[in-house]
């Protein structure tokens, strides 16, 4: 009867132990603590583009937008965690087509080119000038002539009506299944919300 018992308990104990690692791996693995740039931790910007910080601030006094230093980290962070030779993601506003940088400097100096045209085209709504950064200037246009300023609604709005005209629809895939559900998978729909909350999270990280 002793036997039965201790077998008894070495089994409970084994039980809970792998439940507990069981725990710790989901938790681990639904956890991004800022390094992935579709994270939603917002855990502040990854080692990566903190690295990339004082290049960011040569080109942002150079074109004009040193007090938005913040917001291009936060973007660098969302589209790319800092990682790879185009962190900025800025090949198809330099070039029309993805992959043609292929330098991190120049991807930057590009990445911050750009976001200056939109600020100004955005004539200084930043959150208009974030969004078209991820949809294109046209998404400027849109606003303007809708709205007049950047909302969340315009944004599905936007995204609805590009994926809907585009000719070939295989060039996009929906991010985020609330963008799915929306048939808004032309680019980032929360592109805003989520740089925004990066610079947040920048902002306590400094």
């Amino acid at each position: 009867m002793k036997r039965k018992t201790k077998k008894a308990l070495k089994q409970s104990i084994l039980a809970a132990f792998m439940m507990a690692g069981i725990l710790v791996i989901i938790s681990l693995a639904s956890t991004d603590w800022g390094k992935s740039p579709m994270g939603k931790q917002y855990a502040g910007l990854s080692e990566d583009v903190w690295s990339y910080k004082p290049v960011v601030e040569t080109y942002a006094e150079q074109y004009g937008v040193s007090e938005h230093v913040d917001v291009l980290l936060a973007m660098m962070m969302q589209e790319s965690g800092g990682r790879g030779n185009d962190p900025m993601q800025s090949s198809e506003s330099y070039c029309g087509s993805r992959g043609c940088i292929d330098d991190p400097e120049l991807s930057i100096k590009q990445g911050v080119r750009y976001f200056s045209h939109t600020l100004e085209a955005a004539n200084g709504d930043v959150k208009l000038a974030i969004q078209s950064y991820n949809f294109g200037k046209g998404f400027i246009d849109y606003v303007k002539a809708n709205s007049g300023t950047y909302s969340q609604d315009a944004a599905i709005a936007f995204s609805q009506q590009m994926y809907k005209t585009a000719s070939d629809k295989s060039k996009y895939s929906c991010l985020r299944e609330s963008a799915e559900q929306y048939d808004a998978c032309y680019g980032d729909i929360y592109y805003v919300r989520d740089v925004l909350e990066y610079r947040k999270a920048a902002a306590n990280d400094s």
